[in-house]
């Protein structure tokens, strides 16, 4: 559990949970999952005291489950917004190698994802993280940095104004994860392919291709109820009423432009996604589809050997027969005579299928 007051410019850690909220600014508070479990009673204390308000018993199970889908929810003292973020990225084979299909591992992207909660309060942010708290450490880090006076000023960047304000920048930094991932995939589904519609190789990857297909609706259900807690968010948003506080205003309108910024993210994943999707059954239907044209030509060149070679097999029946006044039997060029016309007529059949195009390579 990690506790930091944000105040204007200033961004300090907090050793412990304060008694009281302070009368600037804002807190942060991020937890993980089992220490928000095992620390509960403490936690809803101190929310008591900061907002007049604690957690609602249904949120707290939100909070707790790590199998929570993207929501959005909100009370009278918070707003609750759940997203989950990339939990692994790609996961690299032996040193790269090829798994014996002719296809390199090292490009294997295993998708998992975990949810992160965010209850929204009006000088509080609480956030629930898995167990590695990957995002509350990178924003804490980045702050840190930032509040650090080394930082350069080409490097600098506002401290979030408000709660809402820095739970809409840690749910785009995950949103852009999910962006990243974007080449992963589309690197690995064109190496498939390649391999699938390779005439010179049998392709065995048929359980990848199955495991990414499996992943790609995963992230594709992921992306969507993403985006239906923005959607939610923003319509939270707009039925606010109006303030006569210009710094109020704007402020909102600030939100609002980062929440469609978000949920521009979203759709641009989920369009990929399903581009992807489209693309892989795209291609398996192509690759049946060439097997089937592959062996049609294969029938047909089958065929026409048969039929080249089904007179020649006629008149060497004929001649083989065991008669004494078979005409040529006795004859010295008989034999060149027959071998002649078997030549002429297996060429002149070969000539002519080959110009119905029923030899040759198809075109």
């Amino acid at each position: 559990m990690r506790i930091f007051h944000i105040q204007g410019d200033q961004f300090r850690e907090l050793l412990a949970l304060p008694e009281a909220a302070p009368i600037e600014g804002y807190l942060w508070l991020g937890i993980g999952r089992p220490s928000l479990e095992a620390n509960l009673g403490d936690i809803q204390s101190a929310l008591q005291r900061w907002t007049g308000g604690q957690l609602v018993d249904l949120h707290v199970s939100d909070l707790l489950n790590d199998q929570l889908t993207s929501q959005f929810d909100y009370t009278s003292w918070y707003d609750l917004l759940v997203f989950r973020r990339l939990a692994a990225g790609a996961d690299a084979g032996a040193n790269g190698t090829p798994d014996g299909s002719g296809t390199d591992t090292s490009l294997q992207v295993a998708i998992d994802t975990s949810p992160v909660g965010f209850a929204v309060f009006d000088r509080l942010l609480l956030t629930v993280h898995p167990a590695d708290c990957q995002v509350r450490e990178f924003f804490a880090n980045r702050l840190l940095q930032q509040h650090a006076p080394r930082v350069e000023v080409r490097n600098s960047m506002r401290m979030p104004p408000s709660p809402a304000d820095l739970a809409l920048r840690m749910v785009n930094h995950m949103v852009d994860s999910y962006l990243a991932l974007r080449r992963l995939l589309t690197r690995q589904l064109d190496q498939l392919q390649q391999d699938l519609f390779n005439p010179h190789a049998n392709f065995h990857s048929w359980q990848r291709l199955l495991d990414q297909r499996n992943g790609l609706h995963l992230l594709e259900d992921t992306c969507e109820d993403q985006r239906a807690a923005m959607t939610e968010w923003i319509d939270s948003l707009d039925e606010l009423p109006p303030s006569t506080n210009p710094a109020v205003q704007r402020e909102r309108e600030l939100l609002r432009v980062r929440s469609r910024d978000v949920q521009e993210h979203v759709e641009r994943v989920l369009t990929h996604v399903r581009r992807l999707e489209s693309s892989a059954e795209n291609a398996v239907q192509m690759h049946f589809s060439a097997q089937s044209n592959r062996t049609n030509d294969i029938m047909r060149t089958l065929t026409v050997l048969t039929a080249i070679f089904m007179p020649l097999n006629l008149v060497t029946g004929f001649f083989g027969m065991n008669f004494e006044g078979l005409p040529l039997i006795h004859s010295v060029v008989g034999f060149w005579w027959t071998a002649g016309l078997l030549f002429l007529l297996g060429a002149g059949l070969s000539w002519y299928f080959w110009r119905k195009r029923y030899l040759g390579r198809s075109r």
